[in-house]
């Protein structure tokens, strides 16, 4: 039965979320500097981000966040890493591999982004 919406493709429902995200690509014996972007949804299986410009498809990308709600007073962080699958001049997707949502203290110095 067709209806006037576009058909959904995803696995999962996808969440719009407004995140300040800390990225970074990495490989077997290196990894590249930190970068900000932008998450502006996720469902349990990828995050798509606002970057400053495109990323190498099939590229494993670790990602950090400042979850918005603390547990016991203390701030929570979402930390996962997957895979690039999609990307343009702006807007990233990767598939997550892991992922942990916990209370941790933030593992990138603000000196290492700048």
């Amino acid at each position: 039965m067709k209806t006037g919406k576009l058909m959904e493709r995803r696995a999962r429902r996808r969440f719009e979320l407004a995140l300040t995200v800390q990225f970074r690509l990495t490989r077997k014996r290196a990894t590249s500097r930190w970068v900000m972007g932008t998450i502006q949804d996720m469902s349990s299986n990828g995050i798509s981000f606002q970057c400053r410009g495109p990323l190498p498809v099939g590229s494993h990308v670790e990602l950090t966040a400042a979850w918005p709600a603390a547990r016991e007073q203390n701030p929570l962080h979402l930390r996962a890493t997957g895979f690039i699958v999609r990307s343009s001049a702006t807007k990233t997707a990767m598939r997550i591999t892991w992922h942990r949502l916990g209370v941790e203290p933030s593992a990138i110095p603000i000196s290492a982004i700048a």
